[in-house]
């Protein structure tokens, strides 16, 4: 169900967006890409749908443990190449962003999906160039990952 409703609105969050847009759950310590819609053209951050990415970096994983118990996510920590502090703002404001954490020259705009209970099930994220995103890329899109992530949220 899931995957069959983030499709077309993937594609809609690239295109309002004009970065390529992802659809993550959390196996474990890893991140899997479970969709994908790339932007057709020019410099862009693609992660083929089946990429495996580990947990300890990017806004994807910031989100996938954000609301995960303390004892989850401790273990992580270490290893993260972000704070209990980050996570701690990702709750409270709602999305998660990083620049150049995952992958040099890459920023990335992250948001919650969850299931009927509240309970987060998958991030919901746009990624693409430095350049073009800049180093605060939550600024520019935050409000329609979100807004799509909301969207996906108690299928």
């Amino acid at each position: 169900m899931l995957l069959t409703a983030a499709e077309p609105l993937l594609a809609a969050l690239r295109d309002a967006t004009g970065e390529s847009a992802q659809l993550y759950l959390r196996r474990a310590d890893e991140r899997i890409c479970v969709a994908a819609a790339e932007r057709a053209s020019g410099l862009r951050d693609t992660v083929p749908v089946g990429s495996v990415l580990p947990m300890t970096a990017g806004s994807a994983a910031q989100i996938l443990l954000a609301w995960e118990p303390p004892e989850a996510v401790m273990p992580l920590l270490p290893r993260c190449k972000f704070t209990g502090r980050t996570l701690a703002e990702v709750r409270r404001r709602g999305w998660a962003q990083s620049v150049a954490e995952r992958e040099a020259g890459v920023a990335s705009v992250s948001a919650p999906i969850r299931d009927r209970t509240g309970r987060v099930i998958a991030s919901i994220s746009v990624s693409g160039p430095l350049e073009r995103l800049g180093r605060r890329p939550g600024d520019r899109h935050a409000m329609a990952v979100v807004r799509a992530g909301q969207r996906l949220s108690g299928l």
